[in-house]
């Protein structure tokens, strides 16, 4: 008999036993890999957040200061509108930097459009929050009725979308930002202000009887380095009536809030399985360990040296651990990486799956700490079988 196939022999033939040994090291590594994509996606996700909102604070009317975060987070698609005059006095206030004007609209689903979508308009000229972003997908200015979708829209660059009987084409797809952005659509005001009347022509009307010159839909604002933010917020909000300034800071940080208590829960998951799984597989080993007494014992009597007797039961936890902590990954990948857009609209958060490399470097870990969980908890067996008193296991058989 070759020992180098013995601990293959061994785990074979038991498959009850190694069957529920695999499943115990694959719900560990599940839970390892699982709860790490979900945390670092998260994570990354609200990064990405801050990174495209790019303004310090935006101004909407105020019965629309709910609706905002919806639109930035969960994509929830809506639109509001302010005179422009008001746009100009918020402009006003000491202390800013920069501000731009941008317009929300919705397709609709009916037929005048291919499909519903948040279009976001921006002002080409004074514009500093979208356009850093639109470089990477489109270097060129954006021309009347060109557009650039969000990663989330599956139509392709180069193929045209009907929006209130506009033939808008796409010129440009952004990356993916794990925010309510991705499934938005941008272009122009000026294209923004075309769609509006298009909506009046095919008899949805988005606006009373104003004209789009003379509404915005919000204001972003860059604060002065030496202002401080929450001034230039408390002044619009008192001196202006009608609308609300929001701190882009207020809305990441109750993000980071949910996002921290979501991270404590899933973290104390992963200890209590991880330490939940280390007992179950003390206790197996402990129970297949005396189970297995006549059976060193006759290795011992072959030449087996205590050594290579802990060798062996080491490396059938390694197998084990291998066999199983790969199934649990592959299942936790198939779980996971699949629904990443369900798990943000069910958390309510921004969430940016990682990429190839980090998460082939995520599988790896969660294999690793499972193949030393194993070993690690067969210790206490291998220690003990490899003192067995050979002599008196066999006559207690006998």
């Amino acid at each position: 008999m070759d020992a180098k196939n013995l601990p293959f022999i061994n785990i074979t033939k038991k498959p009850l036993r190694t069957t529920a040994l695999c499943l115990i090291s694959a719900l560990l590594a599940a839970a390892l890999f699982g709860g790490s994509i979900i945390v670092l996606s998260l994570r990354s996700g609200l990064e990405s957040l801050q990174q495209r909102l790019g303004a310090d604070v935006i101004v909407v009317p105020d019965e629309a200061a709910g609706e905002i975060e919806g639109i930035l987070l969960q994509g929830t698609p809506g639109y509001f509108y302010m005179d422009r005059s008001v746009a100009e006095r918020v402009g006003e206030t000491p202390g800013i930097e920069k501000k731009s004007s941008q317009y929300f609209l919705v397709s609709a689903k009916a037929d005048c459009c291919t499909v519903k979508v948040q279009i976001i308009g921006f002002d080409d000229e004074s514009d500093f929050t979208v356009k850093p972003w639109l470089s990477s997908a489109h270097k060129e200015k954006l021309g009347l009725y060109e557009i650039i979708t969000g990663s989330g829209l599956t139509a392709k660059v180069g193929s045209k979308i009907n929006l209130y009987g506009k033939s808008c084409k796409i010129v440009g797809k952004l990356e993916e930002s794990g925010t309510g952005l991705d499934t938005a659509v941008y272009a122009t005001n000026e294209t923004v202000k075309e769609l509006i009347k298009g909506s009046e022509e095919q008899g949805i009307s988005v606006l009373a009887k104003q004209d789009p010159n003379d509404v915005v839909s919000s204001v972003y604002i860059k604060v002065k380095d030496d202002t401080d933010i929450s001034d230039v917020v408390s002044r619009i909000n008192q001196d202006i009536d009608g609308v609300r300034a929001v701190r882009t800071s207020t809305m990441i940080t109750g993000t980071a809030d949910k996002l921290s208590v979501m991270t404590s829960v899933i973290s104390a998951m992963i200890a209590v399985v991880w330490l939940l799984a280390v007992m179950i597989l003390l206790a197996a080993f402990s129970v297949s360990a005396n189970e297995r007494r006549r059976e060193f014992a006759v290795l011992r009597l072959i030449g087996f040296s205590r050594k290579k007797l802990s060798r062996l039961l080491l490396s059938e936890s390694l197998l084990v651990g291998a066999l199983g902590g790969l199934c649990g990954v592959i299942l936790s990948a198939a779980l996971v990486l699949p629904f990443g857009k369900l798990i943000e609209q069910r958390s309510g958060l921004p969430m940016l799956i990682p990429d190839v490399p980090c998460i082939l470097l995520l599988s790896l870990a969660a294999l690793l700490s499972v193949l030393i969980t194993g070993p690690l908890s067969a210790a206490a067996s291998v220690y003990k079988l490899s003192r067995i008193d050979t002599a008196k296991i066999l006559r207690e058989v006998n």
